[in-house]
């Protein structure tokens, strides 16, 4: 019999008709994303939502589509923002700046731009492509792959994010990011000697997609300032996030933000320490989700199913690679290749035959590693996948058409 969710998760959910047999039963199994789509949105619709949808205070959304094929989703209007400035309200190392009226500039993909410009575009009055999402938010990039940015798209950058800087008396700000995103952003600066017009954020916050060690340890060498993780998702918001008394931590670590949530975790194989996330939350009063597979997975300090010791969002559950030794995560390959070298930026494994894989990475300073460190890291991740491996420096390794790089993917030419 699996768990039965609390009186209060009942009361919001008795009268929802996905649900309607689980609580006649009172056996919830758990919630997978095409159980969500099946039948919508009829599923879901109850007097009370429909008179919600009536009034605006409820609305029909796509989630992005950047980690699974888009959920049409029923949320309040800014569902997500709100829940997002919420939490940096509320954050250790946020919530004075935030208070203090600090704005957000986020440097993240292209596809989050854009949907800002084409919400912008619905409102009377609209100037065309409109990058404010409201008077807190900014949004930057304009290209799909930041590999593309040249002197000029970074000098506009440059010149938006000293807008934002100078609009505060203390020219505070937040800088929001893809960790991938910054770190190229960096990159540029240093190459062409720009600090001097890059201000210094009060914070920065990368929520977007796993962020390398490498990169993380490359975007604390450069900023003086806390350097945040959020975790969450289109259709949750925001559940785990660090602060700075977290990460000095001997074993880090993450903090829970559930209000309103519980989370369960389950083994993915026995033995593999690695845990499906599922999510019983109530957050969004009009598509409560009970027992509800986010597809992402975690491992904890121990290898116990504690959520409270969780210290690595290491991946997405449908990208977990089988090997002899049991399914293997990105960080667990990430965890490889910091081991070896720091100047590792961006990488990709592909599998390029049978029992044979190849590793795929660029550096920070453009340079490929030493030949040794070369055979050691092909070694290393040789006896992580149980396939024979060949590292390989590159100058370019390709984004996604979602605006994500995929650190796993299947053989491709040189």
């Amino acid at each position: 019999m699996n768990p039965l969710p609390n009186a209060d998760v009942l009361d919001h959910i008795r009268d929802i008709p996905l649900y309607r047999d689980a609580v006649e039963r009172g056996d919830f199994p758990i919630l997978e994303k095409p159980e969500i789509a099946r039948g919508f949105p009829d599923n879901w619709m109850t007097p009370a939502l429909e008179s919600a949808l009536e009034a605006g205070e409820a609305e029909f959304v796509l989630s992005t589509g950047t980690n699974h094929a888009r959920m049409q989703l029923i949320r309040p209007p800014y569902f997500l923002l709100r829940s997002y400035y919420r939490l940096w309200s509320e954050h250790p190392d946020l919530g004075a700046s935030w208070h203090d009226g600090a704005r957000r500039v986020s440097l993240t993909t292209v596809l989050a731009t854009e949907h800002v410009a084409r919400v912008n575009a619905r409102k009377p009055g609209a100037t065309p492509g409109e990058r404010w999402l409201d008077d807190r938010t900014l949004y930057l990039n304009r290209r799909l792959d930041p590999a593309d940015w040249d002197r000029a798209e970074v000098e506009r950058m440059l010149a938006e994010i000293r807008e934002v800087s100078a609009a505060h008396p203390t020219g505070a700000y937040l800088l929001d990011c893809s960790a991938h995103h910054l770190a190229h952003l960096v990159g540029r600066v240093d190459a062409w000697g720009l600090w001097d017009r890059f201000p210094r954020p009060s914070g920065i916050i990368h929520a977007y997609e796993y962020a390398p060690l490498n990169v993380r340890a490359y975007l604390r060498a450069h900023f003086d300032c806390p350097v945040v993780d959020l975790f969450g998702s289109t259709e949750l918001g925001y559940l785990f996030y660090s602060d700075s008394k977290s990460d000095s931590a001997a074993d880090g670590g993450y903090r829970p933000y559930l209000h309103d949530m519980s989370v369960e975790l389950i083994p993915v194989e026995p033995g593999s320490g690695i845990h499906s996330l599922i999510v019983t939350s109530v957050r969004n009063p009009y598509m409560p989700l009970v027992r509800y597979r986010s597809g992402d997975c975690v491992r904890t300090r121990d290898g116990s199913a504690d959520p409270e010791r969780i210290v690595s969002f290491c991946g997405r559950e449908k990208e977990l690679l089988p090997t002899p030794g049991g399914p293997v995560a990105q960080a667990d390959l990430d965890a490889r290749i910091t081991a070896v070298s720091s100047r590792v930026f961006l990488h990709q494994l592909q599998l390029t035959g049978e029992g044979r894989c190849l590793l795929a990475y660029t550096t920070f300073d453009d340079e490929p590693l030493a030949a040794d460190e070369e055979h050691q890291l092909a070694a290393s991740v040789g006896a992580l996948t149980g396939r024979d491996c060949h590292a390989e420096h590159r100058a370019h390794v390709p984004i996604g058409r979602s605006g994500k790089y995929a650190w796993l993917a299947p053989g491709t030419p040189g």
